[in-house]
C-alpha cells in the first residue's frame, strides 16, 4: 500500500498497484486456538517478560524485537561458540551469557525462552525447558516425530506454561491480507487452498541432507489451515523423482517432491501442499493460493513480482489484478513497527532471511504474540495444539508417501484443542 493512503473498503478502491483497504483492528489475530483470552481486571505480569535467546544465528534477528518491545527484554544468550556469543552480547548489552542450555534453564531471571537450535534439538530443548518452568517459543517444525510432539503437548497442559511454534507465514503480510479479506466476505466461500515451498539447501548446514521434505512442511501446512481455522484430519501424500544417492542414504528419503493432499477436519475443503530441498530446478518460494466463489488469491510465480487477485463474474481479460500487498505493522505496538522491514533486522543478510524475502514482515508479529500471551495469561497463536497437528501433517504425509500415497489419519491429540 503506498504510504498516505487513507483506509477505506478495499473492493471500491482498486488499481494496478495498490489498494484501500479496511483494516483489521489492533491485536486481532490471524486464527484461533479455542481458548478464551485473560478476561478484563485479571492480574498481568508485573514485569517484562524475561526471555533467553537460544542460537545466535537467525534467533539474533529477534533481539532487538524483543528488547524494543515494551512489555519484554533479553536478558541472556545462549550459544555454543563463546567468543562469538560474547561479541553479539556486547552489542546489545545482555548481561546473561551461557554455552549450555542446561544453565540458562537454571536462571531464576529467565521467565521464556526463544529457541533457535537445529531443528534435532527442537523438541528436547522445548521439553526441558517446560520441565523447568520456561514459557517456549520455537522455531518450526515443533518436532521430527509424533511422539515428540505428543509429549510437547502433554507437558503443556502439566505444566500450564506456554508454548508457541514461531510459524512466520501465518503472521506475514501476504497471509494477514488473505485472512482479512476472507473475514470480510471478499473471497465468498473457500474452494480449495494449496501451497508450495520449494528451497535448494545446497550450501546449507549438512545436517539439512538428512532432513525428509514434508518434516519441514509447516510454512505450507499453516496458511491453508490456519486460514479457515481448520486442523488436518487426513492425508494422502505421493513422492515423485529421486535425490542424489548421497542424500537418499543420508535422509533415508529416496523422495525428490513429496506432494500431499490435506483434508480439513469438519469441513468440505481440501488443501494441495508441495515441498523439495534438492535436486529440484526452482527459485525459493514459500507461496499460498485460496481459490473462493467471488475473488481468488494467486502467488506470484517470480520473487519480487506482484501478486494476483482474480475476480469472478468480469470480462475475462479484467479478471486478473496485479497487486501489491500492504504492510500490517499498525497491528503492532508502535516501538515495534519498524521491525516489519528488512532494513531494520539485525541480521538481514542471513540466508533464512534473504530466501524467504524477510519472512513477510512476521518477526514483530510473533514477538508480540508471544509475549501477550505470557502477559495475558492465555494460549499463543499457534498453540501446542495446533503446532503439533501442523507439524504432524508433514510427519504423516511421508508415511503416505512410503506407502505409496496410502491415506493416513492424524493422531487423536492434535485434533483436541
Amino acid at each position: 500500500m503506498e504510504k498516505g493512503l487513507a483506509p477505506g473498503r478495499h473492493s471500491l478502491q482498486m488499481s494496478q498497484s495498490h489498494w484501500e483497504i479496511e483494516r483489521p483492528k489492533r491485536d486481532s489475530l490471524p486464527f484461533s486456538t479455542g481458548c478464551k483470552p485473560q478476561s478484563i481486571g485479571e492480574k498481568m505480569s508485573e514485569h517484562p517478560v524475561r526471555m533467553a535467546m537460544v542460537g545466535l544465528g537467525f534467533g539474533a534477528e529477534f533481539i532487538p524485537i524483543y528488547q524494543a518491545h515494551p512489555d519484554a527484554e533479553v536478558v541472556a544468550v545462549c550459544r555454543r561458540n563463546e567468543a562469538a556469543m560474547n561479541e553479539l552480547a556486547d552489542e546489545f548489552g545482555i548481561v546473561g551469557r551461557y554455552t549450555q542450555f542446561e544453565k540458562v534453564l537454571a536462571d531464576p531471571n529467565v521467565d521464556g525462552v526463544h529457541i533457535n537450535s537445529p531443528i534435532g534439538d527442537h523438541a528436547w530443548m522445548s521439553l526441558q525447558a517446560l520441565d523447568a518452568g520456561k514459557h517456549v517459543m520455537c522455531t518450526v517444525p515443533m518436532a521430527t516425530t509424533i511422539d515428540e510432539c505428543r509429549q510437547i503437548v502433554e507437558k503443556v497442559r502439566q505444566t500450564g506454561l506456554q508454548y508457541m511454534m514461531a510459524e512466520t507465514v501465518v503472521y506475514s503480510r501476504e497471509f494477514l491480507f488473505i485472512k482479512h479479506l476472507y473475514d470480510q466476505g471478499e473471497l465468498g466461500k473457500i474452494q480449495h487452498l494449496a501451497a508450495s515451498h520449494p528451497q535448494d539447501m545446497d550450501g546449507w548446514p549438512e545436517y539439512w541432507q538428512r532432513m525428509i521434505p514434508m518434516h519441514y512442511a509447516t510454512h505450507v501446512v499453516s496458511p491453508c489451515l490456519g486460514l479457515v481455522d481448520g486442523l488436518a484430519e487426513y492425508v494422502s501424500c505421493f513422492g515423485s523423482g529421486t535425490v542424489r544417492e548421497e542424500i537418499a542414504e543420508k535422509s533415508g528419503n529416496r523422495f525428490a517432491v513429496e506432494t500431499c493432499h490435506i483434508k480439513i477436519k469438519d469441513s468440505d475443503l481440501v488443501a494441495h501442499i508441495w515441498r523439495f530441498l534438492y535436486d529440484v530446478a526452482r527459485q525459493y518460494r514459500e507461496s499460498f493460493d485460496v481459490y473462493g466463489t467471488k475473488q481468488s488469491f494467486e502467488w506470484t510465480l517470480i520473487e519480487n513480482e506482484p501478486h494476483v487477485l482474480h475476480t469472478a463474474k468480469k470480462p475475462e481479460h479484467e479478471i486478473p489484478t496485479r497487486i501489491e500487498v500492504p504492510d500490517f505493522a499498525e497491528l503492532l505496538p508502535e516501538p515495534i513497527r519498524r521491525f516489519t522491514l528488512p532494513q531494520e533486522i539485525h541480521d538481514a543478510e542471513h540466508l533464512s532471511f534473504v530466501q524467504g524475502g524477510g519472512h513477510g514482515g512476521s518477526h514483530p508479529h510473533l514477538v508480540h504474540e508471544f509475549v501477550s500471551a505470557i502477559r495475558q495469561g492465555r494460549a499463543p497463536r499457534p498453540n501446542a495444539v495446533t503446532a503439533a497437528n501442523w507439524t504432524c501433517v508433514g510427519i504423516c504425509a511421508h508415511q503416505s508417501a512410503v506407502q505409496g500415497g496410502q491415506i493416513v489419519h492424524l493422531p487423536d491429540f492434535t485434533l483436541q484443542r
